[in-house]
């Protein structure tokens, strides 16, 4: 697991201040306590540039540019604990955005391969994680729907885009016991967030409730606006 040198770093109180409250407001939703003490540890407001620590540590998604968001910290640490992670897991992410969810598991995993649509964004992820110190982490642009191919399987898959349906590929490169969490539903009022259990190489799935994510889209497609 990575162990970032950002958190042996000084920063700003306000950002202390506001982390601690997040995870408190947080809490009732996410019971996973290896999970909260993950989002304690991620200094949210390196991962959003151009708006106030205050907004930053909101328990609300917050747009990153080209047309992307980062995840509401709720979902965030919904999702990371549907993957029920241990700490040994190789992990497939689609969709790196500003790196936030992926610096997150990076705590929670052993191995984090992240890709990202927007060639602009992989490579501010890759640099702001680098320099934050974050390790056990490969960020490459392409197109999710393609997975890693070269680097499966995957002990866990994480889609933080939605799809009208899981990619093939991607139940493909799970590993038999294999965990896979994904919003699915092409339009943000009609998504679910799925889970997906690969067992003797059959999938058998789980509704964990309602969600609104951006479209999952290949490249050069364009997505729905709103």
């Amino acid at each position: 697991m990575s162990t970032p040198l950002s958190t042996q770093q000084p920063e700003p109180e306000e950002a202390r201040v506001h982390r601690s409250e997040l995870v408190r407001a947080i809490r009732g939703d996410v019971e996973d306590v290896k999970v909260l003490d993950a989002i304690a540890r991620v200094p949210r407001h390196l991962f959003i540039p151009g708006i106030s620590i205050r907004r930053a540590y909101a328990n609300q998604a917050a747009p990153i540019g080209h047309a992307q968001t980062i995840s509401q910290p709720t979902v965030v640490g919904m999702m990371s604990s549907a993957l029920e992670l241990t700490g040994k897991e190789r992990v497939l992410e689609i969709g790196t955005g500003s790196g936030y969810q992926t610096a997150v598991l990076s705590l929670l995993s052993a191995m984090v391969y992240s890709i990202e649509l927007v060639p602009e964004l992989a490579e501010t992820a890759r640099e702001r994680l680098s320099r934050l110190g974050y390790t056990g982490i490969l960020v490459r642009d392409g197109d999710g729907f393609d997975g890693w191919p070269e680097a499966a399987p995957f002990d866990r898959v994480i889609v933080t885009a939605a799809p009208s349906d899981v990619p093939p590929a991607l139940f493909d490169q799970l590993s038999d016991n294999g965990v896979l969490v994904a919003p699915v539903g092409r339009r943000p009022w009609t998504q679910s967030l799925m889970r997906y259990r690969k067992i003797s190489g059959r999938i058998a799935c789980e509704d964990l409730g309602a969600v609104s994510f951006v479209p999952m889209i290949h490249v050069g497609e364009k997505g729905w606006s709103s």
